[in-house]
């Protein structure tokens, strides 16, 4: 009899804990993934990434229509209405359809899926569904939950107070739906509903919107927005909000102090970051404990201080992102078969999927000009060919490469496309690429990614469109 029941044990089956599971079994483990929600795919594929995207493409498409941009194009629209039942049932069915398809890649790889909460007893057992479970590696990649705010109590079933799992399920457009908090998923969910009719207002806590992102796509992002309808109350903190019957009464104050005042909203989405995942996994009966930040610490490989046990995703540090979950789980799964998976951290692209799309990887300017002297290219959509066609004149491609080198640290982009074309940068980057480099790769015209190479010429000063 073997000594224990799998080679690898996943738990969790988001983007980080299935990429894992589906990578060890191709390796030849014996894998099993255990996941307590009714479908696979984690926060992105049901309650995140994927829902928002098919709110967010289908809104834009509404607002095209309803908006005029496509009388402006010749489209001419004479009735039209929203269905927001059609629309939220195209929303389910992608993710119906993304969900199942890793049920069926799970058969294909055998991977076994323990259907449960998994909580450790040892360093090699697990309980889930109150049946004990054996492997020879355990991974963590719980990935993460909504973090609460004081005073603000969620209740996504009254569709008053909600988080963004709330936020995609409302029945009706809200006349007014404050938005708490001015970073990723805040800005992308109050895209939808301002699209679809309602005013929208993001209190922030920070003097500017999109923390952590490059300084001057913050500015030019809170520029953007303000024009497209959203209201802004930034340097503001909010200390309370009553639901009533139809509404709630959010109490806000400055957040350098000052005096209270209420503002009301039909719907207030509470979106103030995610925290990690890590309750009722019973870390304390293997003496793993937490950081500061309530993640759980994991050396260059994955592996905890626990030998057996490792974690990957939203649970350890880094940015709580789906690609970054996905590429540690391939990585980790790899390293426990004997091979060597590594993760460039410095190389993750982040994306809001607003309209424009923002996107950018690697040092901000403000970071790399810490870390000693750079030089800046900056090309504006508004001279490229193809956004110009397109009627998509906002925002600009920005190369932040080091002055003595050349070598590419940051790329930033503001473009209707900016996620699609991040990728060029990325890879680039990957590959230690110069800002020459990329100025002297070919690129096909008209497309927007021209911009990048222009971007890449200016940092040495020579654009041609300009």
């Amino acid at each position: 009899m073997a000594e224990f029941d799998y080679d690898v044990l996943v738990i969790g089956a988001g983007p980080g804990g299935y990429v894992a599971a589906i990578r060890a079994a191709q390796l030849g483990l014996k894998t099993a993934c255990a996941e307590s929600r009714e479908t696979l795919g984690g926060t992105c594929l049901n309650v995140g990434c994927i829902p928002s995207k098919a709110l967010l493409h289908a809104s834009e498409l509404y607002e095209e229509a309803a908006g005029g941009a496509l009388a402006k194009l010749g489209v001419r629209i004479d009735k039209m209405s929203l269905d927001l039942d059609t629309m939220q049932g195209q929303r389910k069915d992608a993710v119906k359809g993304l969900t199942g398809g890793i049920g069926f890649l799970f058969k294909k790889n055998k991977v076994d899926w323990l259907k449960g909460l998994a909580s450790f007893t040892g360093a090699n057992t697990v309980e889930v569904a109150g049946k004990a479970v054996t492997a020879k590696n355990i991974v963590i990649a719980t990935g993460s939950s909504v973090m609460p705010l004081p005073g603000v109590e969620v209740d996504n079933r009254k569709g008053l107070i909600v988080d963004s799992t709330g936020a995609l399920e409302l029945e009706k457009v809200p006349d007014h739906l404050v938005v708490i908090g001015g970073g990723v998923i805040g800005l992308e969910l109050g895209s939808v509903w301002r699209r679809l009719g309602a005013k929208v207002t993001v209190v922030e806590y920070l003097d500017q919107i999109l923390p952590g992102m490059d300084g001057e796509v913050r500015k030019e992002a809170n520029k953007i927005f303000k024009k497209q309808g959203f209201e802004y109350r930034l340097g503001t903190k909010v200390t309370g909000a009553q639901a009533g019957k139809k509404g709630v009464t959010l109490t806000v104050e400055p957040a350098a102090g000052g005096e209270a005042e209420t503002i009301e909203a039909d719907v207030v989405l509470v979106s103030i970051g995610r925290r990690p995942n890590t309750e009722g996994l019973g870390l304390d009966k293997i003496g793993l404990e937490l950081n500061g930040r309530g993640q759980i610490e994991t050396d260059h490989d994955f592996a905890t201080k626990v030998p057996g046990v490792w974690a990957i995703g939203d649970v350890i540090p880094g940015p709580m992102l789906a690609h970054k979950a996905e590429d540690e789980g391939i990585a980790v799964a790899e390293n426990i078969a004997g091979l060597t998976g590594i993760v460039n951290h410095d190389v993750i692209p982040s994306v809001v999927y607003t309209s424009p799309e923002i996107a950018g990887v690697g040092l901000t300017e403000e970071a790399a000009k810490e870390r000693g002297a750079v030089k800046v290219g900056k090309f504006p959509m508004l001279a490229n060919s193809r956004a110009k066609t397109n009627h998509e004149p906002d925002g600009f491609v920005k190369v932040i490469a080091d002055a003595e080198t050349d070598k590419v640290l940051g790329v930033w982009i503001i473009a209707s496309v900016a996620g699609t074309m991040i990728a060029q940068a990325a890879q680039a980057m990957e590959f230690g690429a110069s800002s020459e480099d990329i100025a002297y790769t070919c690129h096909a015209h008209p497309t927007h990614s021209e911009a990048i190479k222009e971007a890449a010429m200016a940092v040495t000063g020579k654009p041609i469109h300009m």
